[in-house]
């Protein structure tokens, strides 16, 4: 993950954002969780600044989707109680893989917030798509 790519993946992120209506932040990380780059439209809501980053860092340390994590995190989940703190576990962060196959990783993710869940959940799908293609 470096700065380039990162900050092609919020402008893709942006850009869907824009066809679905959504204000939203979008926040990319590196493989340790760490902020590699953050943006927010105008009138996005207050929360995004945390969220983003929160849904990007919960999908790399646990290397699924935050949408896929909501029903293991839920009441009777496998991973009940895990939400919180860090935690963010609802639609709109995604991990980034290399080397698919044997050596497989995660090195980064993305996460999304201010839509509904189903825009945020887009949204960083088109971020991510970015990352795939190189």
């Amino acid at each position: 993950m470096n700065l380039e790519i990162a900050l092609r993946m919020c402008e893709a992120a942006l850009k869907q954002a824009a066809r679905e209506g959504a204000g939203v932040s979008v926040a990319v990380v590196d493989s340790g969780g760490h902020l590699v780059a953050f943006q927010r439209m105008e009138g996005a809501e207050i929360a995004g600044p945390v969220l983003a980053p929160g849904k990007a860092y919960t999908a790399v340390a646990n290397r699924i989707t935050t949408a896929e994590l909501a029903a293991l995190a839920a009441p009777g989940g496998e991973l009940f109680g895990l939400a919180g703190d860090r935690f963010i576990c609802f639609g709109g962060g995604i991990p980034l893989w290399a080397d698919y196959g044997e050596g497989e990783r995660v090195v980064g993710g993305v996460g999304v917030s201010g839509g509904s869940v189903a825009q945020d959940v887009a949204i960083a799908e088109a971020a991510a798509e970015v990352w795939r293609r190189g």
